[in-house]
C-alpha cells in the first residue's frame, strides 16, 4: 500500500462529466488499496469568473477580500468531488485550507506555506475516507483566508505530500507529461520518463508552463517524488526527482524551453564607473519590474553599454523608467526591442560534457540566426534572438542534441 497526492487542475475538473472521470480515477487507486488524498483547483474558467465580478466592485479591491473572493473557487470543487466519491461508494471527506490548517503568512493573494497541520488527515485516512483538499488556499495566524498566487495548487499537492511523507506526487493536467519541447513548436518532441529536479526547475524558468515553479522548488528542497500525468488518458507520464547517482546515464541535454514574453532596453554611452548598474537597475526594480539577462560592455572610450531583458508586459514602463535614468547619467541614446525571444537548452549532462555551448551557437550559426545575448548557468545556456527565428532555432536544435530520436535501451 502507497500514499498518493493526486493534484487536478482547472481543466480536470472543468465540469461534471471531468469530475465523474477524476472520481473514477480516484476510487481505482483506493481499491487497490492505496491511500489517496486529492488536492483540486478551481473549475476552469472559475476563477476568472470571480476576479471579473471582483473588478465590476472596484478597480482595486483589498488584497484580503480578493482572496476571500477567489478561495471560494476551490470550495466548490472539493464538495463535489466528495459526493461523486461517495455516490461511487468511496468514503471521501472535503477540506479547505483552513480547515485542515494550512498555515501561511499574511501576503495576501501571494501567500508563502509555512506549516501544515495533518492530524485530521491522517485520522480520516486510517478509516478508509479519501481526503479531499482545496488547492490554492490556506489560513494566516489571525485566521485570514490567504491564496498562493496562479498555480498555487501545485504548491498545495506538493506541501501536502511532504508533509505526509507521501510516496509520490500525481500531478495531474491537461498533457501527458513533460516534454523534450513544446510539441506546437516541434512535433517531433518526446515525453521524458524522467527528469531532474534542476532540470525541470531550470525550464520551468525558462518559459515551460508544465509545472509551477515553486511547486518544483518545494519538491527539491523535501524530495517529493513528482509525476506529471494526464488527466485524460492513461500512462506513466513523466517523474520529477533527485539525479541518477551514475553520471553517465544522464542525457547532455534533456529538453529546449522558450519564452516569448521578452522585451530588450540598452542604455547606450554609460559612464564606466563605478556604481553605474546599480543607478539604472536601482529605479526599474523600485518600479517592481523583474530583470532577466544582463550584459555589460565596455568600450575604449570609457563608456559602457549596459542591455538586459525584462517581461514584455513591463517594456513601455521600463522604458520610461531607463529614459529618464539615463538622463540623469548622461548616457548617449535608449534602445528597446519587444520582438526578442528565449532559447535554453537545459540538461544536467552539460556537468560532464564539454562543448555544449559552442555546439548550440553553431547550430544556431547554420540557420543564420544571430544570438544577441547569452546567459549560463551549470545546467543551461541561454540565448536571446530575434523572436521570427523562435520555431527555427527550436527546430533546429532539438534535432542536434539528438533529442528526436528515442533514448537507446540498455
Amino acid at each position: 500500500m502507497a500514499l498518493y497526492v493526486q493534484k487536478f487542475g482547472g481543466t480536470s475538473v472543468g465540469s461534471i462529466e471531468r469530475i465523474g472521470v477524476v472520481a473514477d480515477k480516484v476510487k481505482s487507486f483506493r481499491d487497490q488499496g492505496h491511500d489517496v488524498v486529492v488536492v483540486v483547483s478551481a473549475m476552469s474558467g472559475e476563477t476568472n469568473r470571480l476576479l471579473a465580478l471582483a473588478s465590476e466592485i472596484s478597480k482595486k479591491p483589498t488584497p484580503r477580500e480578493l482572496d476571500a473572493l477567489v478561495s471560494t473557487g476551490e470550495q466548490v470543487t472539493i464538495a463535489l468531488l466528495s459526493m461523486a466519491l461517495n455516490e461511487r461508494g468511496c468514503p471521501a471527506k472535503s477540506y479547505t485550507g483552513g480547515q485542515i490548517k494550512i498555515l501561511t503568512d499574511s501576503a495576501f493573494t501571494k501567500a508563502r506555506i509555512q506549516h501544515i497541520d495533518v492530524d485530521s488527515i491522517r485520522s480520516d485516512l486510517k478509516t478508509g475516507k479519501v481526503v479531499v483538499v482545496a488547492g490554492f488556499q490556506g489560513v494566516d495566524p489571525e485566521g485570514n483566508i490567504t491564496t498562493l498566487g496562479r498555480g498555487g495548487s501545485d504548491t498545495t499537492g506538493v506541501a501536502l505530500a511532504a508533509a505526509l511523507s507521501a510516496d509520490e506526487c500525481q500531478i495531474y493536467t491537461d498533457v501527458d507529461g513533460v516534454y523534450t519541447t513544446d510539441p506546437r513548436v516541434e512535433p517531433r518532441a518526446r515525453r521524458l520518463d524522467k527528469i531532474t529536479f534542476d532540470e525541470m526547475l531550470e525550464m520551468a524558468s525558462q518559459g515551460s508552463k508544465v509545472l509551477q515553479i515553486r511547486s518544483v522548488e518545494f519538491a527539491g528542497k523535501y524530495n517529493v517524488p513528482l509525476r506529471v500525468l494526464s488527466s485524460f488518458t492513461e500512462g506513466r507520464g513523466t517523474l520529477i526527482s533527485l539525479e541518477d547517482e551514475d553520471p553517465m546515464e544522464q542525457p547532455v541535454i534533456s529538453g529546449i524551453a522558450f519564452n516569448r514574453d521578452e522585451a530588450k532596453i540598452t542604455v547606450l554611452g554609460v559612464p564606466d564607473i563605478p556604481g553605474v548598474a546599480s543607478r539604472i537597475l536601482g529605479p526599474v526594480s523600485a518600479a517592481n519590474i523583474e530583470v532577466d539577462m544582463i550584459v555589460q560592455n565596455i568600450a575604449s572610450d570609457k563608456t559602457t553599454d549596459f542591455t538586459f531583458t525584462v517581461h514584455r508586459n513591463d517594456y513601455d514602463k521600463v522604458l520610461k523608467v531607463v529614459e529618464q535614468v539615463a538622463e540623469d547619467l548622461g548616457a548617449r541614446e535608449v534602445k528597446g526591442d519587444n520582438t526578442i525571444c528565449k532559447v535554453s537548452i537545459v540538461g544536467v549532462g552539460m556537468r560532464s560534457h564539454a562543448g555544449v555551448a559552442s555546439k548550440m551557437f553553431d547550430t544556431l550559426a547554420a540557420e543564420s540566426i544571430n544570438i544577441q545575448m547569452i546567459s549560463t548557468s551549470e545546467i543551461k545556456v541561454a540565448v536571446v534572438i530575434a523572436e521570427k527565428y523562435l520555431e527555427l532555432a527550436v527546430r533546429s536544435l532539438h534535432s542536434a542534441f539528438g533529442l528526436d530520436s528515442e533514448p537507446t535501451e540498455e
